[in-house]
Formats: C-alpha cells, structure tokens, sequence
C-alpha cells in the first residue's frame, strides 16, 4: 500500500489552487507585444507598468528579450535597417 508523500490537502486549499489556476492571466501576443513596447518607451517605469497589467517584472524582461531576439534574427540580413525598422515599429504601433 502506497503511503501519501506529505500532509493531505484540505478541501479549502483544493478550492483555492483551483482558483489561482482558472484566475491566472493569459494575454495574448499582441497584448505581450503592446506591454513591450509600452516599456521600451519609457513613460513608466517597468515595475509602475507591470503593477498595472498584473505581471511579474521578470516575466516582462522574458518577453522583451524574447521579442528582441526575433527582430534580430528576422531582419539578420539588414543590419543598418534594423533601426529604422524598430523606430518604425514602435512608432505605427505605439501611437
């Protein structure tokens, strides 16, 4: 007979975890996107921006690098356009 590995769980911590996990966020790409660049702005601070949409800083630094890389390996071929092509992007979405 197998022995349970830790102290049983109550019900109410059972209905608690099952709260956290239908209650976490999921945003979509666009709205990481939108987080990011609101970011790279400048207008608030990170932590002031990832207060008021609810996430961890960490998890705004991981999206940040995530979309960097990408812009990086999109456009590897047009490195004096990348700029451009960021300032572009920041500027039609952001505004």
């Amino acid at each position: 007979m197998k022995q349970p590995s830790g102290p049983a769980k109550t019900p109410v911590e059972a209905v608690i975890k099952d709260i956290h996990r239908t209650t976490r966020r999921q945003l979509s790409s666009e709205e990481k996107i939108r987080v990011v660049l609101e970011g790279l702005r400048g207008g608030d601070s990170v932590a002031e921006l990832c207060r008021r949409v609810g996430i961890a800083a960490s998890l705004h630094y991981g999206w940040s690098q995530t979309l960097k890389t990408r812009i990086l390996l999109e456009h590897a071929d047009f490195p004096g356009e990348l700029e451009a092509r960021i300032e572009g992007f920041v500027e039609h979405d952001m505004t």
